[in-house]
């Protein structure tokens, strides 16, 4: 392990300018015509897994809704000499995405989001911390153990790197349900989150689930001539927008009937050790949001908001014209993008179909509404009572001498609850990222300072697992 630090801290420069170079793949999981860029991502992270010595380095073709998807990326290495015992060493899952979020809008990043940028103690680019950056942690943790080694790890690893993520991850999702045995393992390692605060050593112990929907509405036939129809045509615009107003509340409750039945409130002893968290609700607003005040339900704390409690939010309307000038057209249709987190123990499936029907329920005269699922995922709590949260909190205690805090985040990894589910393996959430970091927004960074303490902490996790 020694020797593995050493290698890592050696090759920092290295490191970096291999991260760089995956960055500038523009791999936009959604975007039609970024499906070459997402495949050469996939064959760059395949070529570096093949060439520190990982075996059986593959592609893996998807196929989602009966379209081809984006392909995985696997890769083993399995002769993990047994312990003194006699016993196998265990198999460590390493998972993470190479797909990212379109970077729009262009006009708002400083330097441009493909061409990544180190200034500050910081690289920019979309993708830095989600998830290229910390993606690349685990394979630069595996190539210093195996620089250390002679070509050997201390544990069995299988890797398992995702193309699509950022659109619902569904083909990863049936690979792990159809053909599980393939990624057999006793923990899955997940880097897909953040430190509670700069500094702070932390694991991730829950995730909220989602459900991602599209409402259509539909009234004339055509667009029509809002001066000639007006007053007697319907507009979808309109009638989206009364449907959303009945959504929620001011106060941030979802009125959707029956929505919070199932909701599991946070323990006692969780509420106590959130309350003991170095955090400045003025701080949070200005830095953070950016807004005059926070919203959401009273009585609650940001945490409890955000990490405990479902939501409801509108990402988008598109339709209509939206050009520069006017245009005075009543749209035959108009379409809202609406997203709900869950928490436990509630389920996608029963949140959608309550959602669903209340919906219908409330379209208003002359409009039809269709109301879609786009894609899903469970919300999750993993216990923390298990070997590998403990070996995972003494990595990190060692690399920023601090004791590991148990935090639960706000999003969605809809793996996790598929390796639960069903490989039946519990997940270490060990993530590095910063509350301002900016995935999914522009300006997106990864502090360097955090990318090599994460390769660190990799290392001494998969060392600690082995012993």
């Amino acid at each position: 392990m020694t020797a593995a630090v050493a290698f890592a801290r050696e090759n920092k420069g290295r490191f970096v300018e291999e991260l760089k170079a995956l960055l500038r793949i523009p791999s936009v999981s959604t975007a039609p015509e970024h499906v070459g860029d997402v495949r050469r991502a996939a064959e760059f992270v395949a070529a570096e897994l093949k060439r520190i010595g990982m075996e059986n380095v593959r592609l893996i073709e998807t196929t989602t809704a009966g379209r081809k998807g984006h392909p995985m990326v696997y890769a083993d290495w399995l002769h993990a000499a047994p312990g003194a015992d006699g016993k196998a060493k265990p198999t460590v899952l390493c998972y993470g995405h190479y797909d990212v979020q379109p970077a729009e809008p262009l006009d708002e990043w400083k330097t441009p989001p493909f061409e990544p940028t180190e200034r500050d103690g910081n690289i920019y680019a979309r993708g830095a911390v989600d998830d290229k950056g910390q993606m690349w942690m685990h394979v630069k943790a595996l190539e210093s153990l195996m620089s250390a080694g002679g070509g050997k790890l201390p544990v069995n690893v299988r890797v398992i790197v995702e193309g699509e993520e950022e659109v619902g991850g569904e083909g990863i999702a049936a690979f792990v349900r159809e053909h599980g045995d393939q990624l057999k393992a006793d923990v899955a390692l997940v880097s897909d989150t953040e430190m509670f605060a700069p500094e702070l050593p932390t694991l991730c112990v829950g995730l909220r689930g989602m459900i991602y929907t599209e409402i259509e509405a539909r009234g004339a036939k055509v667009d029509l001539h809002s001066g000639m129809y007006g007053g007697a045509a319907p507009n979808p615009f309109v009638a989206l927008a009364q449907v959303i107003a009945k959504l929620k509340d001011e106060n941030g409750k979802i009125l959707i009937p029956g929505f919070y039945d199932k909701v599991q409130q946070p323990t006692a002893d969780e509420l106590k050790a959130w309350k003991a968290l170095p955090f400045d609700e003025e701080h949070y607003r200005h830095t953070e949001v950016g807004s005059t005040v926070l919203t959401g339900e009273p009585g609650l704390s940001v945490q409890e908001r955000t990490w405990a409690r479902p939501t409801l939010d509108v990402h988008g309307m598109p339709g209509g014209f939206v050009g520069v000038g006017a245009k005075t057209v009543i749209p035959a249709k108009a379409v809202a993008k609406v997203s709900m987190r869950l928490v436990p123990d509630m389920t996608p499936a029963e949140s959608f179909a309550k959602y669903k029907a209340y919906v219908e329920s409330i379209a208003p005269k002359g409009v039809q509404l269709e109301v879609r699922l786009i894609h899903a995922g469970d919300p999750i709590v993993v216990s923390t009572d298990n070997a590998y949260v403990k070996a995972a909190t003494e990595a990190m205690r060692e690399v920023f001498g601090k004791e590991t805090v148990f935090v639960r985040g706000g999003g969605s990894i809809p793996i996790v609850g598929d390796f639960v589910r069903e490989l039946k393996i519990p997940t270490v959430m060990m993530g590095f990222g910063l509350p301002d970091d900016n995935l999914h927004a522009p300006n997106e960074k990864f502090h360097l300072a955090n990318f090599h303490r994460g390769i660190e902490s990799i290392v001494r996790f998969l060392s600690g697992v082995a012993a």
